[in-house]
């Protein structure tokens, strides 16, 4: 099964562009389960909080919602009603736009935009409803080992068809708002060789965009510390409170292998019990390991570190996602190794479990 991370979300919510004419934009829509009398709200997405833009009262069954829109934007629907809560991203530019809203499914269609959201929203729906499936059934205590063994291929197949609708969505749309927004929703899908063309199909109307900016800046930090470079130094502090570098050991005549996790990261964890069993057989033959934790709070840090059975030297500045080590490294997600050889120079990035085991047997004799 593909591996588990702990994401680094690059957020495209405020992603716009020039709208041909003015004639305004027309929402028309149904909620299941709504009565008339009820709420329905407009609303945009800042710093993580919703804020309303328009409220429409539920008449004969359906809600509207009218305006003018100078750009395509990124913006939500909610209702909320007792046990029923619904909420529903679409892009608002002008046009007539069709909602419906449901429990099971949403679609928003009508206008470029929302047409070609809704067809990969459809395709991502679809999967994710298999994978729901696939998911309630391995709960089936009466499963053989066999049985079990199966799902997690189909599962896992799943998964990689839902890599090729992300990636193809992301292409077919890249010249519009959808691609680009859609580029900053799942670039943490993507590897950074694959981001960077994908940058240069962007329009000019983007380039300034916060989120295209930001990648921008994260393929250019990936190309110093790709495979090949020579390693990046930073400094932080250990749980004790003292200064530690990563060339007080990297470059130094060891494999060095830095690992980028968190306490609170439940893959990081579930992964670290191959790291402790590659210090185990290594430690003693030129190998060691550097934590670099993106905790944020020193006691749950080192808790991790006693719970986790780590021996290895840690760092950390408890910058969480600021951590200025992940910054010059570019990490996305976690948990994400570096390996650098003897010399200081990256040899791999990103390996896990059996891959990573087989490159360290490559590397250390």
């Amino acid at each position: 099964m593909k591996k588990l991370i702990y994401l680094l979300t690059v957020t495209a919510l405020g992603i716009s562009a020039c709208n041909s004419g003015n004639k305004g934009y027309t929402i028309s829509g149904t909620i299941e389960g709504a009565a008339d009398g009820d709420t329905v709200f407009l609303q945009e997405r800042s710093d993580r909080e919703f804020n309303k833009i328009d409220t429409a009262i539920i008449s004969k069954g359906g809600f509207s919602f009218e305006g003018s829109q100078d750009s395509t934007v990124n913006r939500y629907i909610t209702y909320a009603k007792g046990d029923n809560q619904l909420i529903m991203d679409f892009f608002l530019e002008n046009g007539k736009i069709d909602v419906k809203m449901g429990k099971e499914e949403n679609s928003a269609v009508g206008t470029p935009a929302n047409n070609a959201y809704q067809e990969f929203r459809t395709q991502m729906s679809a999967l994710n409803n298999k994978q729901n499936e696939i998911y309630e059934s391995m709960g089936n205590p009466a499963l053989t080992d066999e049985q079990k063994e199966a799902k997690l291929k189909e599962m896992n197949s799943l998964e990689e068809e839902m890599m090729k609708i992300i990636k193809d969505g992301i292409q077919k749309n890249i010249e519009n708002t959808v691609g680009v927004f859609l580029l900053g929703q799942y670039n943490y899908y993507l590897e950074y060789t694959e981001i960077e063309p994908l940058l240069e199909k962007v329009p000019a109307a983007f380039q300034s965009n916060e989120t295209i900016v930001h990648l921008k800046e994260l393929v250019k930090t990936a190309k110093a510390t790709a495979v090949g470079q020579k390693f990046v130094d930073f400094q932080m502090k250990t749980p004790e409170g003292k200064d530690i570098k990563l060339s007080d050991v990297a470059g130094k005549g060891k494999v060095v292998l830095v690992d980028f996790w968190a306490s609170w990261c439940g893959p990081c964890r579930r992964e670290m019990p191959n790291l402790v069993e590659a210090y185990a057989k290594y430690k003693t033959k030129g190998f060691e390991i550097v934590g670099v934790s993106l905790d944020r709070d020193l006691q749950s840090w080192k808790d991790g570190i006693k719970q986790l059975n780590i021996t290895w030297p840690q760092m950390s500045d408890l910058k969480f996602w600021e951590s200025e080590g992940s910054r010059l490294y570019a990490i996305r997600s976690i948990p994400h190794v570096v390996l650098i050889d003897k010399d200081g120079t990256i040899v791999a990035r990103g390996l896990h479990g059996e891959e990573l085991q087989a490159k360290l047997a490559e590397l250390i004799k």
